[in-house]
């Protein structure tokens, strides 16, 4: 197992304005980036509440060779600068035995307020006497000759529709920002699902890199279930992820606090007859998805998946759904879901009728003495069964579910 440590490979400083990221991924090479910023992005990192890392080390960690350009607002003007800076960093890129090809692709950031009025022309001019990028992602409405274009649209704008451009709007962020961690207008559902979009773009015209996304992933859950390694189970994952079992609120944000859940929490916590039973599974260009039953027999206290319930000694079979990102050949984070009812119907902690406290549809109130219940709509074991064959379970019976009046004891 690759080592923790492979994380941490260090930014390399090429003078004032460029700097190289070698990848941050387990292989340790990957195509190139050019990346260009203005200098107004800077200080946001230090700002960032989030795990989501500056463009920088995320493009690293998704295993490309990085060379970020920041330009402050008087370069970004001159044509011969813009030029000198980007064939400095795509020399730096063939320098790196980690960079795999001569090819790049080039990431303008920001809107046209960050840079200086003549940046398009001067970009284009610099662009005219150089090899030029093979893919090109912006993200405002630039007029820059590019072979293939993906641009990312904030707001109410309308990108002009153009030969060899796919654009992307984005209508509930109000700026560039909105991928920048840190940045006022960073909107991080939006920002990750324009980042798998470009990671698509990218794989397309540099060719990969490409991982075996369910290798990646059956390794992870071997870790976790048939190793039961914390140390192995973490090395699998990125600097800084997170898993979230949504039902419970479980789970860890950022690898101490998730190394510490694996530690006290998961990994020793679940009975030795776990299993995984695969349903289904979907693999996407960064994420996979994947629709099982977890089962196992309730002999120790699971307070993951059930905080606070000692052992039934009950067998549970329990429809689950995880989606699964894969930044570069790690994981970013695990969403995971099921359904409490069901769990607590097959421990048999969920009463049949629960009170109900408002009034019928047609205004009807119980009469004195009296309260409505009603007859609560979960499945137990069933819903297992009916994730697996469809046909097992009949369909639609809970429609015939009434509210009743008992008496209010």
């Amino acid at each position: 197992m690759d080592s923790i440590k492979e994380i941490s490979v260090k930014p390399i400083q090429l003078g004032t304005n460029i700097t190289l990221q070698p990848p941050l991924s387990r292989c340790g090479q990957g195509p190139g980036l050019v990346l260009l910023r203005p200098a107004s992005y800077e200080g946001y990192q230090q700002h960032n509440t989030s795990l989501d890392p500056e463009p920088r080390q995320k493009w690293a960690e998704e295993s490309f060779t990085i060379a970020q350009i920041t330009l402050n607002f008087e370069l970004s003007g001159k044509q011969e600068a813009i030029q000198n800076l980007i064939q400095e960093a795509r020399k730096g890129l063939a320098d790196l035995a980690e960079c795999t090809q001569d090819d790049f692709a080039l990431l303008v950031y920001g809107s046209k307020t960050d840079y200086a009025s003549q940046f398009e022309l001067a970009l284009n001019e610099a662009l005219v006497n150089i090899k030029k990028p093979i893919a090109l992602i912006c993200f405002d409405i630039w007029d820059i000759t590019s072979t293939a274009q993906l641009v990312h649209v904030s707001g109410s704008a309308k990108p002009p529709r153009c030969e060899n451009q796919t654009s992307y709007q984005y209508t509930d962020v109000s700026s560039a920002g909105f991928v920048i961690p840190g940045h006022s207008d960073f909107k991080y559902s939006t920002a990750g699902v324009s980042h798998t979009r470009s990671l698509a773009f990218l794989k397309k015209h540099l060719c990969g890199p490409y991982f075996d996304l369910e290798k990646i992933w059956e390794e992870h859950t071997y870790f976790e279930f048939g190793d039961r390694s914390v140390e192995k189970t973490m090395a699998t994952m990125v600097q800084e992820p997170y898993v979230n079992h949504i039902p419970t609120l479980t789970g860890g944000i950022g690898r101490a606090r998730l190394s510490h859940f694996y530690l006290h929490h998961f990994i020793f916590n679940n009975p030795d007859d776990t299993e995984l039973d695969l349903v289904s599974r979907t693999v996407g260009i960064d994420r996979v998805v994947d629709e099982f039953i977890f089962s196992f027999t309730h002999v120790k206290e699971v307070d993951w998946l059930i905080p606070g319930i000692p052992p039934t000694g009950k067998h549970l079979r329990i429809p689950f759904t995880s989606v699964v990102n894969i930044r570069g050949d790690r994981l970013y984070h695990e969403h995971i879901a099921w359904d409490q009812a069901t769990v607590l119907v097959q421990l048999g902690l969920m009463p049949e009728y629960l009170p109900f406290p408002y009034a019928l549809r047609d205004g009807t109130t119980p009469a004195p003495g009296k309260r409505f219940e009603f007859r609560v709509p979960a499945a137990g074991e069933e819903a297992a069964r009916k994730l697996q064959n469809g046909y097992s379970v009949s369909s639609n019976e809970m429609f015939e579910y009434k509210v009743r009046e008992v008496d209010d004891k």
